[in-house]
């Protein structure tokens, strides 16, 4: 393994939910890392952004001469770097499921996403979603009821103990408490469960100053 430090390339915390995935892995597994923030706010973002990013986008991790990109191939990356961290469930059916809602979080809930952008550090009232956003999210709290039956028997979160998928899904408990979105008592536990963890704590913290330095910040195109 490379000796190298691993630099990690983040956008706005308040923001950036591909970025506050990775983070939140490597902070919560205590994995050592330099952060490099870029605020949205910055008239030449895409340029700074380009110099890390083959996509021009972040995160982007970098350690040594090697660049990963996409957020859940930089949680797979470091999962294989640090295997004591214990990135993914230990158990074979687990650690299947657990990848398999990871890779769903990734790939999908578009009009979800659409709909209830992450804004971490304000509160918005209640909204009617679209057919296709509540369908999302019926199929996140899905997820959630699943995994914690299935496999939370060891701890308080998906998988029992924190996993990628946590990470993942992170973003997605703090867009239900920005817009007040009605949840079962299963994800109402799990919400606390994330939102407790001192790691992310630190990050909405972040967020909060971002706001009020600059309440007007917005993502700028290219990662709409």
């Amino acid at each position: 393994m490379s000796t190298a430090p691993l630099h990690l390339y983040i956008g706005s915390k308040n923001r950036s939910s591909w970025s506050l995935r990775p983070w939140l892995a490597m902070s919560h597994a205590g994995i050592p890392f330099e952060e490099h923030l870029i605020g949205y706010e910055l008239p030449d973002w895409v340029d700074r952004v380009a110099q890390h990013s083959p996509t021009r986008k972040v995160p982007a991790l970098r350690h040594g001469e090697l660049v990963v990109w996409e957020s859940l191939a930089i949680c797979e990356y470091v999962a294989e770097l640090f295997p004591g961290a214990k990135l993914w469930p230990e158990g074979r059916e687990a650690r299947a499921v657990a990848r398999a809602v990871s890779c769903e979080m990734h790939a999908g809930f578009m009009d979800m996403r659409r709909e209830l952008s992450m804004d971490i550090a304000r509160r918005h009232p209640r909204r009617e979603l679209s057919g296709a956003a509540a369908r999302d999210v019926a199929r996140v709290l899905e997820i959630f009821r699943d995994c914690r039956a299935r496999f939370g028997q060891g701890g308080p979160f998906l998988f029992g103990a924190f996993s990628i998928a946590d990470a993942m899904f992170a973003p997605v408990v703090t867009r239900l408490l920005t817009y007040d979105v009605e949840i079962d008592d299963t994800a109402r536990a799990y919400t606390a469960t994330i939102t407790s963890l001192p790691s992310m704590a630190r990050w909405s913290a972040a967020a909060a100053e971002e706001v009020r330095v600059n309440p007007h910040i917005v993502a700028p195109p290219s990662v709409l």
